[in-house]
């Protein structure tokens, strides 16, 4: 007990605080670079792989640029207002671009985010063999672009395709122009991508419902709440956040579509499914016109941005009147 007296004493006296403050001061200053170098890595190769591959992206566009040549001629933002004046080489065909990217996105969105919640809150019943029949609907998403095109190229084409073949011998008289006419065109690229991504939004939003109280179910039961009030009072508040999400990604993911018009469509017919990084890719790539395609892409990214943030303003304004 004396000896106890004694230690508090003795931290008690100024030089024994100031020693405490001290060594408290050296704890906490040894810790604060700890966060900065766990960030360091991911730090290196946002610079390396995007901050400086943007700003060089942006002195690319001001040029008339050409990797194979020796000099790029500085044309300021000339590369931009060729897009928004008629009659220019670029502004007609980009545009029309845009305007395929629209449309696949208007179509292709709210099958993106409806039917894989549909499959999510089928996925997280109880049944015999869930886990099996989970990795079967994500496992089309692990596969690539190039064999999913392929893929539906062999089974769309409108005169070999087995889609076809089978519509025949279901007496089905002509050929379903699937891949060359629209609106099959549109139809077939959507189908496609749906059954191709759908698995990791259902991921998604199966994690989502997972993370949803269960007692707020119960309390719905003793309410006598119905399926559709349960789903609409308890499931979809809880998804806000995660719809918000998917919603976002899943815009930006179907506006920058463009291995499935690449390799199934290539742009048929008359270029109505060449989408806007189809096009930019055709004149950086085909007409070696590095500076226009730059330009295109930074105003396609402008607008990405300004459709992301409406987006988040949408979902913020909903969640403020519910």
């Amino acid at each position: 007990m004396t000896t106890t007296s004694l230690d508090d004493s003795a931290a008690r006296t100024p030089a024994a605080a100031r020693a405490n403050r001290s060594r408290r001061t050296r704890i906490r200053g040894s810790g604060w670079a700890t966060p900065y170098l766990f960030l360091l890595p991911y730090a290196v190769l946002f610079i390396g792989f995007i901050g400086i591959p943007a700003i060089y992206g942006i002195w690319i566009s001001l040029h008339d640029y050409d990797y194979l040549l020796p000099h790029q001629p500085w044309v300021g933002l000339d590369n931009y207002k060729a897009l928004f004046q008629s009659g220019s080489r670029d502004g007609a065909d980009f545009w029309q671009s845009m305007r395929a990217t629209l449309v696949f996105t208007v179509i292709s969105v709210p099958f993106l985010v409806v039917v894989p919640l549909a499959v999510a809150m089928l996925l997280n019943r109880k049944f015999p063999g869930r886990t099996f029949f989970r990795a079967v609907f994500f496992t089309p998403f692990v596969l690539g672009v190039a064999v999913v095109g392929v893929l539906f190229r062999f089974l769309l084409d409108p005169n070999i395709g087995v889609v076809n073949h089978y519509l025949h011998s279901a007496g089905v008289s002509r050929n379903i122009p699937w891949i060359t006419q629209l609106p099959w065109a549109w139809i077939s690229l959507v189908a496609m991508t749906v059954w191709w991504t759908l698995g990791f939004n259902a991921i998604i939003y199966l994690a989502g419902l997972q993370d949803i109280n269960s007692e707020l179910y119960d309390a719905a039961d003793v309410d006598g709440a119905g399926p559709w009030q349960k789903f609409r009072s308890v499931t979809l508040p809880g998804l806000r956040p995660v719809m918000l999400f998917v919603t976002t990604v899943t815009i930006l993911a179907s506006a920058n579509m463009f291995g499935q018009a690449l390799l199934v469509t290539n742009g048929a017919p008359a270029n109505e499914t060449r989408t806007a990084v189809f096009y930019i890719s055709q004149v950086g790539l085909r007409q070696y016109r590095q500076g226009a395609a730059a330009a295109m892409s930074y105003v396609f990214a402008i607008i990405l941005v300004i459709i992301s943030l409406i987006n988040f303003r949408l979902f913020r304004t909903t969640q403020e009147k519910s």
